[in-house]
């Protein structure tokens, strides 16, 4: 392989605690300010973004190049789809006959093509001050699920604001908001093994001490005593009924519960993680979840499945990449298929924005050597996908050279994006957050929703 050693990205499978969603960090003043000025318009969206963790090649997905020199087109073909004009890759047949329902934005771009970094600007929106070409740094800003959790707070079901499945990213942290916005991490769905975390204090078999405030008071103190909090929250009623609306709501853990719906639907939406995933990031934004994160890694384990990042050896598997890509597509295909009918299907796709992106695109010309055939990391041109959020459907924003190297028309970056996503949110991005020396940061320090979508 040639070019610089790539780590990959790391797939971190360590799951929080309930003291995720405990409280400390941010002043009381802070956070009661920000909740009280959200709540009187804070809209009912949610957004699901499907993190697709490596790099997805945008000339095996969403942009092909048929006509591209033999060194740098897909061994794949675009096929058709509902959409005049707009064509896809020939194993995402389900998607072509719903492209009327999403758009696809292929003109993204950036300038960092490392895993963690990468995917901290497109996560939070903000350029780390020093890359790190191991692919081991962490965010010095919280991303998106983070801010929405400190501006919008909780559901008025008690659901949590912020949800990763089946884990958090590795690259990006709730830095200078507090522990308690990072995201709760529902472990994996369609694990045998699952089960919906149980986001109620214990008090007694019966629960019946559950209606006792005296008795939530001192297991919400003790719980705050063995996270060894900051107590700002000292003392201070209001805050501590915020805690109990999610800690003890059955609507919130009803939410994670997918044993819920019927077996045919889950069949749908695939027995993997990718569509047990999917169908729960539903339940959870249908719920009143702000923000549900899919760490799209892969569907399944086995020797037959490598994630996004498709360069030569990518998991330590020979070959051309597109063998594992030809594995992988169809789950992808037949998970965010189905999650976009489902949306639809219960009139929920202006309620739900759906985001599909990864952290960069792929090299356009191939690399080759006797291990196998692959694309390194290309952050100058990538696709991302929409669905819902009330916006424009059926459209192709932007386009590439006819390499897709870099765009040509209407070129958008990661800022673009997230605005487009707090947009949706009610979330007003120019605002700023205050971090731990008191120094006023921006939400976004540029980029405007995307246009062609609004």
């Amino acid at each position: 392989m040639t070019g610089n050693y790539c780590s990959g990205p790391v797939n971190r499978r360590e799951f929080m605690r309930i003291g995720s969603l405990c409280l400390g960090g941010l002043s009381l003043p802070q956070l009661l300010s920000l909740r009280s000025e959200a709540a009187p318009t804070r809209p009912e969206t949610s957004v699901i973004l499907l993190f697709l963790h490596g790099g997805p090649s945008q000339l095996e997905t969403y942009d092909l190049k048929p006509d591209a020199p033999s060194d740098y087109r897909s061994l794949f073909n675009p096929i058709s789809t509902n959409v005049p004009g707009m064509d896809i890759c020939e194993l995402f047949p389900r998607q072509a006959k719903i492209a009327d329902k999403f758009s696809l934005v292929r003109s993204l771009h950036h300038d960092v093509g490392i895993h963690s970094d990468g995917g901290i600007i497109v996560l939070t929106g903000k350029r780390p001050s020093k890359l790190d070409p191991t692919s081991q740094s962490k965010s010095e800003h919280p991303d998106f699920g983070s801010v929405t959790s400190v501006v919008r707070g909780l559901s008025d079901a008690g659901t949590p604001p912020y949800v990763s499945i089946p884990s958090k990213f590795y690259m990006v942290q709730p830095t200078y908001l507090g522990m308690q916005h990072g995201p709760f991490e529902s472990t994996e769905p369609s694990a045998t093994s699952y089960r919906p975390p149980s986001l109620k204090l214990q008090a007694g078999m019966d629960g019946k001490h559950l209606l006792e405030r005296r008795q939530l008071l001192k297991q919400f103190d003790q719980l705050r005593s063995d996270l060894d909090l900051t107590g700002d929250l000292h003392g201070n009623d209001k805050f501590r009924d915020l805690a109990f609306q999610m800690l003890t709501s059955p609507d919130a853990a009803r939410s994670f519960d997918i044993d819920r719906e019927s077996d045919s639907l889950r069949d749908r939406y695939g027995r993997n993680m990718w569509g047990q995933g999917c169908l729960l990031a539903r339940r959870l934004a249908e719920a009143g979840c702000g923000v549900v994160s899919l760490f799209f890694n892969t569907p399944k384990t086995g020797q037959e499945f490598t994630n996004w990042d498709d360069h030569i050896l990518n998991a330590g598997r020979p070959g051309h990449f597109a063998k594992y890509m030809q594995t992988r597509l169809p789950y992808m295909d037949q998970a965010l298929a189905t999650l976009i009918e489902d949306i639809h299907e219960r009139s929920l796709d202006k309620k739900i924005m759906v985001v599909a992106v990864g952290e960069f695109g792929r090299t356009p010309r191939l690399s080759s050597n006797n291990s196998g055939t692959g694309r390194n990391h290309w952050p100058q041109a990538y696709t991302a996908l929409f669905s819902g959020g009330n916006l424009k459907m059926g459209q192709v924003v932007g386009a590439t050279n006819s390499k897709a190297e870099y765009p040509t028309h209407n070129p958008h970056t990661p800022q673009d994006m997230l605005a487009t996503i707090y947009r949706h949110l009610g979330i007003d991005s120019s605002r700023s957050l205050v971090d731990h020396q008191g120094r006023p940061i921006p939400i976004l320090p540029h980029g405007k929703p995307i246009a062609g979508l609004i």
